[in-house]
This record gives structure tokens, sequence and C-alpha cells, in this order.
């Protein structure tokens, strides 16, 4: 995950007059579910950490360097945040306009501020073979789609705290 940001995460309790403490509301369960296209089975959940953010990693097929996707769950809506690419290998490059790129300081870039909302909040995914190994990452969980249905087709969709998609 990228470094984290200077304000990140829910405003501490204020301490008004008297003593009396308000907290703020605890914010919505956020999850995703990972599904197989063809069946619906359910093959994992992954409760989102707060701020509710991930990040689809993957091995570059030829140069074997890890590339991220960075989402993050606003306002109960998935969006496409940033990613990393360590490289202009085949298939990765900045389309302009889409984002801004910066240098990663490692010879990579990264794509900041993409912000680009996920038609119907999920996504189809082919995991490729585990040489590539597509996980997701979310706080301390990481899970391997790849080992979990590599050549299949996996839905990534993101659940709303009332369980609905």
């Amino acid at each position: 995950m990228r470094p984290k940001r200077l304000w990140q995460g829910n405003l501490p309790g204020l301490l008004l007059a008297g003593g009396m403490a308000l907290s703020p509301l605890p914010a919505p369960a956020a999850e995703l579910e990972i599904s197989l296209v063809e069946t619906g089975t359910v093959l994992a959940r992954i409760d989102l950490p707060d701020p509710p953010e991930w990040c689809v990693l993957w091995r570059h097929s030829v140069k074997g360097f890890e590339v991220s996707d960075c989402y993050e769950a606003r306002d109960g809506h998935m969006v496409l945040v940033w990613s990393h690419l360590p490289d202009f290998a085949a298939g990765l490059d900045h389309i302009p306009g889409r984002g801004r790129q910066i240098s990663d300081g490692q010879g990579g870039y990264i794509i900041e501020d993409i912000d680009e909302p996920v038609p119907g909040d999920a996504y189809v995914l082919r995991p490729g073979r585990m040489a590539v190994d597509h996980r997701i990452r979310a706080g301390a969980t990481e899970i391997s789609l790849s080992r979990m249905a590599e050549h299949q087709r996996v839905r990534v969709a993101l659940i709303d705290d009332n369980g609905d998609d």
C-alpha cells in the first residue's frame, strides 16, 4: 500500500463543556467478495480495514516485478485510486488524462489521482498462473486469487454493510 496520508480515519471523540464526550459514528462495514463468475461460488470474503482500501497485486509475466492497482471504498462505491508500475514493460503504460504520473524514486512510476469509479462496484479478473500470482491485500490480509482460481474468471465485488453489492 502507498504511504499513509497525514490525516486518515475517523476524528477522535470531541470533549464538550461539562466533560461530555461525543464519539464519531463507526464507519459502515465494508468487505470484498471474490466469487467464480461461472457458478457464483463465493471463494473468499475480506473485511476491509479502516479506511476501506485494498490493492490487487501481481508479478509481471515477462519482467517478474510486482505491479499494484489500489482501490478505496468511497461512499459505498469502489474507486480505482492509484497504481504502481515499476517499469514501462509490455502492457504497462500511463494513459494521459487518467491520473498523474510521478516517479517512484526507484526507476518506476506511480499513477496517482486516478479516482475512477468502478462500474457496478465490481469487476471480473482472470488470475494468472502462480508465477504471476494475482493477489488481493487489504490491511494485514493477503489472499492469492491464482491459488484459488488459476485461469478462471473471478468477480471481485465491494459489499456494503447490508450484505448487498
